[in-house]
């Protein structure tokens, strides 16, 4: 039992450094050297982390990261820079509280401290990432002191409870990488749309003319959906976002035809997978969702009930999301009255967050 709690709190203090290697230092070595808690015999190999200049030094550091985790894009960058020492923090973190009792105990408490420890940085980075897109700041400064929390409480559980507290990063850690195909998918997606702002020109204007052709790679997956043989209208790439039957946050592209002007078919991959999905437009409305980094296309019921879809497209493709709006807008209103004024406008004024 013995060897299993010093794994928990070694393991344990991995995947809290991971989170704020600086604050699990600082507040288990401040915690030490005032004798808020006591060392078990076995645990006195940490009794360093009491050590003054430990302190001190780790404080400072933690004092730098507790203003720069609360600055949106800051915080991503300072990620950034800790992706090799957190883990590497972590790693030396769990090899004192179990000491140096082999080299080859060494290598494997190494390989799997820092792996924890990046796991939870890789999860805290990501989510960092995604908040950021939001222009407003509340989001990264909750985030942050959410973060501290846990780690103040993460500590006060491994030291009364460390197998109970390692049970519960171990169901955290399954969880993220349960659902981190998504998240990365998420972050892939932010970070082209935030790689296509910051190289967009100043007072950037593009000709609104909607393309004839689907990317190369995209062809085949609509030319096997496309059975009747329809003919193309226009095609334009973009990311799923909302929809019944596609996945969100996969690259791929709109399409319409000229022989079905009332339907759009996005195609994509999703991995090796590719994707289409038919959308019936009649009983639907369309409406631009202006947001801080993305310009959306929106379909949804005239009447408030249904499936909603959503398509984002980077902010220099506005004109052409409008002139598609205008096209599609044409086409259902052939035959059916226009949804009402009010009701497009709720839809389509800016939000001001993605």
């Amino acid at each position: 039992m013995d060897r299993l709690n010093l794994l928990s709190v070694a393991l344990g203090l991995a995947c809290l450094a991971g989170l704020n290697l600086y604050l699990t230092v600082f507040a288990t070595g401040l915690a030490i050297h005032f004798h808020w808690i006591v060392l078990a015999p076995q645990y006195q190999s940490l009794a360093i982390l009491g050590q003054p200049i430990v302190v001190i030094i780790s404080g400072i550091l933690f004092l730098l990261e507790f203003f720069a985790d609360k600055i949106p894009w800051i915080d991503s960058v300072w990620d950034a820079v800790h992706t090799i020492i957190r883990p590497i923090g972590g790693a030396l973190l769990a090899i004192q509280v179990l000491g140096h009792s082999s080299p080859t105990l060494d290598v494997i408490i190494v390989l799997l401290a820092g792996t924890t420890a990046l796991a939870t940085h890789t999860a805290k980075a990501t989510t960092r990432l995604l908040s950021n897109t939001s222009p407003e700041p509340f989001s990264n400064i909750a985030l942050s002191v959410g973060e501290d929390a846990v780690v103040i409480g993460g500590l006060a559980l491994l030291h009364y409870h460390p197998i109970i507290a390692f049970s519960i990063f171990l169901i955290a850690l399954v969880a993220f990488f349960y659902f981190a195909p998504r998240i990365l998918r998420a972050t892939k997606v932010k970070l082209w749309l935030v790689w296509r702002k910051l190289n967009e020109p100043a007072l950037f204007h593009r000709e609104a003319t909607l393309p004839l052709n689907l990317p190369p790679k995209l062809a085949p997956v609509f030319s096997k959906q496309n059975l009747l043989g329809e003919t193309i209208a226009w095609a334009i790439p973009c990311v799923s976002g909302r929809g019944r039957r596609i996945a969100p946050n996969l690259f791929g592209a709109l399409v319409a035809t000229n022989e079905e002007p009332r339907k759009l078919t996005f195609v994509g991959r999703k991995g090796s997978k590719p994707v289409a999905q038919t959308i019936e437009l009649d009983g639907m409305t369309i409406a631009r969702e202006p947001k801080f980094l993305s310009e959306n296309l929106v379909v949804f019921p005239v009447e408030g009930r249904g499936q909603k879809y959503s398509f984002v497209f980077p902010r220099s493709r506005a004109a052409e999301v409008e002139k598609i709006g205008d096209y599609l807008r044409q086409n259902l209103t052939r035959n059916s009255s226009p949804p009402s004024e009010t009701h497009l406008q709720r839809v389509a004024a800016p939000s001001g967050t993605s």
